[in-house]
Formats: structure tokens, C-alpha cells, sequence
């Protein structure tokens, strides 16, 4: 797989990387704004920021000039160089943006009584937002932003629950631009504070080598095992997961050499392009980082960043353990090998750069101990530098750190835009009350019945997370969808937690899966297989949200550590029950009747309770001994037809 192909299916299916290659002059100018917008963030978290209006407008003023700059309005467009109307939108964004800079005083000073140049300039910010998000992110977020504005304006004269007073027109733009309730709300704050300068800190670890690094551990520690590439697409997907914010930009980075492997192997094309979606999916499930949505869930919920990262782990690793098992029994059902040691890295050379993992668990170690996330950020940047400069190949010169600058800060833009666009949402959400509107919709079809409700929550949360990236994905559902697990009693962490999960897993849901369609584009796979294919090694993750809301101590939720782990036991033994039922082998092929048992045991054992847990185990300890007397009885043939 060359990189031109991996090129092109990043510009196919993540907007993000549809940017123009600008040289001369303009590149010079990009280089310089966006290395000026990551400096001016590291100034913004070492020392007070000016006031939020301020902070979060110079924020979005760099994010939109910058987009204008490198994004052309169509796919058709000139990628060489920059539209006179793209250049003169990024003047007039900047301009915009700044608006609360030149004027902070005087807004401040007519609160509840604006002018028309307030509501011009706040109408102009809303379309030039929601354009630039067309651009960088995609239609989905910007046609769920459009729909909630008309509902604002035009929901009064809706029948039933979903009706409201109504909202005029300038209280929606003054709403949306003049309070910290719409654009500039939490999620453009919590992408001008955590979310930025996490990315940077894996710019900079992606420019000492850590993203290539991450393959080389994984193929040292699982390439000879049975089916050992799809064993290294999991485990080093797992990894990328803790620097990477995009599931198709994890597909294309490690799938363009685990696919491949995967095929030679003996793997079916679909089956191999669906672990690579389903591993790549699972990063945005791993902490420390959750594709930055830990951060903003920390926000919405006034739960610590560390507690999010804690209650995520157990999840994101019995979401892998499932894929790992399914990865495994498809493996020795298929009778498959592990890769040769000369298709292997020497284990010396890894051993050796070990180090390079040193900055992720020092970042770890800050949060541990209480550093807020931008310093830990922050030491975490420091501490990548200065572990780069142990050995000559990786350490890092001027010219490498100014491009991690601008890396950072092109990888930023994405998100700003994406939280300015969700901040829309959320604002006519706050302004409408038409999250508690859709909860008391969503009881009313359930009935109150709480699987049904969850249910119910699973598919608004697949809808909404269609095509979003995981921030704006995460802002959404747990706007739209939480409240209605909430109003049952669960507790917040575990609803907000349901909705993320729900809307990662659109990425390989079909009909719009956009990671699995990467990595068909990579295995030559159908695309619609490839997503059921990933969707079905997946099903942990269906799974799991149901388990850790009917069972909080699964997410350390005010349990014992004894709790904590017999949740753990059983829901392993639901993966395994589940995953052996899917792959239709353990010890032996399974019959219809052997996976219907497997599979009723594995959903058994999510439902916590001492009945249906000795209903589980029961059956799948049934099953096994079946099994392996199976296995037995067909080794006894062979050796006595040998004999024969």
C-alpha cells in the first residue's frame, strides 16, 4: 500500500485531510499562522488567559482564517493554491472573530441591548462557522446545526411535546454569539484549553517517532502468535488510540500494513478490513485521551478528568479483550499462523526504544497526581522533547518542533470548528429545553422500561454520531440523548458514557461507516460487508454500555473492589460466550444449537444478578465440556485410524 493510497482514502473518507498543499508565499503565510495559533495557546496556558469572550474568540479567529486558507469549498476545488474568495473569507473571519477583542467593553456595557452591527457581525460569525465546519469536518454536524436553528425559530408551531414558545431572530444570534451559552460555550472551551494542546502533544510525539514505534511493539509482541497481524492491528490500534482523534486516520496509519499482512495470511478480505475498523474504532474508547471527548465529558458532567479516564479503562479493555478472542478463534478456526521471524522487527531494536513510551506514561503519572490536564499537557510536551534527545534518530531539531507547531495546530482545526458547530447545538438546546423534551419523548415510547429506553437511546445516539467527529459526536448525544438514562436514576457518568459509545460505534455501523470504508478501501473489500464485518467483532461495545449502566461498579461507580471485579469475571465470560458464538468455533466447530447455547450464556452474563450469572457460567462450562469431549472423541479416531 503506497502512501498516494493512503493519501487518498484519508481525502475519501476524513475531511480533515481534503487540505490544500500550499507552497511559496501562501505556505510560508499557512506555516506561520498556525505555529503563531499553537504559541499563542501554550502563552494562553501558562499564564492567565485574557477573558473568556477573548480567549475563546482568538481561538476561533486563527481555527477559521486558517480553514479558509487550506480548505477549498469542493472537492473539485484548486488544492495549489488559495481562491480570492477563500482568502477574503479568512480576512473576514479573523475580522469577525476578533469583534469581541476590539469591542469586549462596549459589548459588556450593552448587555440585553445590542445594536444591529452586534447582530450583523453575530450573524456573520454563525454562517462563517458553519461553513468552515462543512469544509473540514462534513454535511452531517452542519445539517443537524441548520435543523436545531429552525427549531429554535419555527418550533412553536410543532404539535406535542417538541413545541416552545418560539425564539426571534435576534435573540437567537445574540444567544449564540453574545453569550457563553452558544458558540463560544464549553465545547469551544474545552478545544481552547484541553483539547488543543493534548493534540499537540501528539504532534509531538508522532515527529520522535512514537506512532511508528507503537507498530514495532505491537508486531514484536503479538506478530508469531496465532493469527499474529490481526493480533498487531488490535494491540497497536489500542495504542494509536492514546494519541489519535480519528478512527479513519487510525485505519489508514496502522491498516496500511496490518490489512495487507492480514490477507497474505489466509484472512477473508471483509474479515480483515473489519478488524482493522473495529481496532481503530476502539481507540477513541481508550483513555487517557477518548479522542479528546474525556475533557469535554469532564465538563458536562463536573466529574474529574481522572475519574472519566479511570471508569473508561475496564470498558475500553474488555471492548479489545472481545475483539482479541473473536481475532483469535477465527484464527484457529482457519487453522492460521503467526508471522515468521523474518517478517518480524528485531526485539533488540525495540527493546531499545522502549523510551519513546516514557512521555505517555509520564502523562499519565501527572494525572495520577493531580495535575490538571493542561499542565499535565503541558509537562507532557517538555517531557517528549527531552526524551527525544536520548538517541540521535529521534531527537528532535528546531525545524522538527516548528513543524509539530504547525501539525498541532492544523489538527486543532477540525475540532475548533466542530465545537463551534456543536456549541450551536447545545445553545438551542439550553435556549429551547429540547434535550429534557426529547428524554420525556424517549420515556413515553419505553414506557419507562429501562431497557427499552436504552434501547431507544443506542439508536438516537447511532443517528446522531453518523459522520461526526468524536468530539462534536460526543457533544450531541450526550446533549440529545443522556438525559433520558438520567431521568431513570442511572448515574450521569454512566449515561453520558452510553451516548459515547454509541456514537463512536456509527464509524462502523452501517449504512455510514466510515472507518470500515477506509479499510475496505485498503483490504479491496465490499464496503457494506466490510462495515457488518466490523460491526459484528465490534459487539462487545453493543454490549458493554448496557452492562456498565445496569451494573455501575463496572465503571468503579460506587463499588467495593471485590464488586468491581466479579463484574470484570462476568463480563469477560460474556465476551468470551458471545465471541465463541459469532466465530462459531472453541475447541472444536460449533453446531447451531452449540452457538445458540454460547450465545445465550454470553447475554446471560451481562445481566447482573446471582440467578442469571449461574445461568452463564453454567452454560458456557456445559459447553465447554461438550467440547472438549468432542475434541477427544475425534482424537481417538485419529490416532486409531493411524493405527489401522
Amino acid at each position: 500500500m503506497t502512501a498516494q493510497v493512503d493519501e487518498e482514502l484519508l481525502k475519501k473518507y476524513d475531511k480533515e485531510s481534503t487540505y490544500r498543499n500550499l507552497k511559496g508565499k501562501m505556505g510560508w503565510l499557512v506555516t506561520f499562522l498556525a505555529v503563531g495559533f499553537s504559541i499563542y495557546q501554550l502563552y494562553a496556558s501558562i499564564f492567565p488567559p485574557p477573558p473568556a469572550q477573548i480567549h475563546r474568540s482568538i481561538h476561533l479567529a486563527f481555527a477559521l482564517g486558517l480553514i479558509f486558507l487550506l480548505f477549498p469549498a469542493t472537492k473539485k476545488g484548486d488544492r495549489s493554491k488559495v481562491a480570492l474568495t477563500d482568502g477574503l473569507l479568512s480576512l473576514l473571519s479573523v475580522g469577525t472573530s476578533l469583534y469581541w477583542l476590539y469591542n469586549f467593553e462596549q459589548i459588556i456595557s450593552r448587555i440585553g441591548n445590542f445594536n444591529k452591527m452586534d447582530f450583523l457581525i453575530g450573524g456573520i460569525v454563525i454562517l462563517l462557522v458553519l461553513e468552515a465546519t462543512r469544509r473540514v469536518v462534513g454535511v452531517p454536524i452542519v445539517v443537524i446545526a441548520v435543523v436545531f436553528m429552525l427549531y429554535a425559530l419555527y418550533g412553536n408551531h410543532l404539535p406535542g411535546f417538541f413545541t416552545h414558545r418560539g425564539v426571534s431572530l435576534e435573540r437567537l444570534i445574540g444567544h449564540m454569539y453574545f453569550t457563553l451559552e452558544g458558540i463560544f460555550g464549553t465545547p469551544l472551551s474545552v478545544s481552547a484549553t484541553f483539547i488543543f494542546l493534548f493534540l499537540l502533544f501528539g504532534a509531538f510525539l508522532q515527529k520522535t517517532g512514537v506512532g511508528a514505534y507503537f507498530n514495532d511493539l505491537a508486531m514484536a509482541i503479538s506478530g508469531r502468535r496465532i493469527g499474529g497481524p490481526a493480533k498487531v492491528a488490535v494491540f497497536s490500534s489500542a495504542l494509536q488510540g492514546t494519541i489519535s482523534g480519528s478512527s479513519v486516520a487510525n485505519v489508514v496509519t496502522s491498516g496500511s500494513f496490518t490489512i495487507p499482512m492480514m490477507k497474505r495470511l489466509g484472512y477473508k478480505k471483509e474479515f480483515a478490513g473489519g478488524v482493522e475498523a473495529a481496532a481503530s474504532t476502539g481507540g477513541q474508547l481508550m483513555p487517557p485521551i477518548m479522542g479528546a471527548a474525556a475533557f469535554l465529558m469532564a465538563e458536562f458532567t463536573g466529574i474529574s478528568y481522572w475519574e472519566i479516564a479511570k471508569a473508561a479503562a475496564i470498558p475500553a479493555v474488555l471492548y479489545f479483550t472481545g475483539i482479541w478472542l473473536m481475532v483469535h478463534l477465527e484464527a484457529k478456526r482457519l487453522g492460521l499462523r503467526g508471522l515468521s521471524q523474518e517478517e518480524l522487527p528485531d526485539k533488540k531494536e525495540v527493546a531499545k526504544k522502549s523510551y519513546l513510551l516514557l512521555p505517555i506514561i509520564a502523562i499519565i503519572a501527572f494525572l495520577m497526581m493531580g495535575v490538571s490536564p493542561v499542565r499535565a499537557a503541558l509537562y507532557g510536551i517538555v517531557t517528549t522533547i527531552l526524551v527525544g534527545a536520548i538517541r540521535k534518530e529521534t531527537r528532535m531539531s528546531f525545524t522538527d518542533i516548528i513543524q509539530a507547531f504547525e501539525q498541532g495546530a492544523r489538527s486543532a482545526l477540525g475540532v475548533a470548528a466542530a465545537t463551534a458547530t456543536a456549541g450551536i447545538i447545545v445553545g438551542v438546546v439550553t435556549l429551547t429545553g429540547v434535550g429534557l423534551k426529547f428524554a420525556n419523548g424517549l420515556l413515553s415510547l419505553s414506557g419507562g422500561i429501562i431497557l427499552l429506553t436504552l434501547f431507544l437511546t443506542m439508536i438516537a445516539s447511532l443517528l446522531l454520531g453518523m459522520g461526526t467527529p468524536t468530539t462534536a459526536n460526543y457533544i450531541i448525544t450526550s446533549t440529545i440523548a443522556a438525559p433520558a438514562i438520567i431521568a431513570l436514576g442511572k448515574p450521569a457518568l454512566a449515561a453520558h458514557m452510553f451516548t459515547f459509545y454509541f456514537g463512536i460505534l456509527a464509524d462502523i455501523t452501517p449504512p455510514v461507516a466510515l472507518a470500515a470504508f477506509a479499510a475496505s478501501g485498503i483490504a479491496k473489500s465490499g464496503p457494506i460487508k466490510t462495515g457488518f464485518s466490523s460491526a459484528k467483532l465490534a459487539i462487545g461495545a453493543f454490549i458493554i454500555p448496557y452492562i456498565f449502566v445496569m451494573s455501575p461498579e463496572l465503571l468503579l461507580i460506587d463499588s467495593t473492589f471485590g464488586e468491581s471485579a466479579f463484574s470484570i469475571l462476568t463480563a469477560l465470560a460474556g465476551m468470551l460466550g458471545l465471541s465463541v458464538a459469532i466465530i462459531g468455533y472453541w475447541l472444536h466447530p460449533l453446531t447451531w444449537w452449540e452457538r445458540m447455547i454460547s450465545a445465550a450464556a454470553g447475554l446471560t452474563l451481562i445481566v447482573p444478578g446471582a440467578v442469571t450469572d449461574t445461568l452463564g457460567f453454567g452454560g458456557l462450562l456445559v459447553l465447554f465440556a461438550w467440547q472438549w469431549a468432542k475434541k477427544n472423541k475425534k482424537e481417538d479416531r485419529t490416532v486409531d485410524t493411524q493405527v489401522s
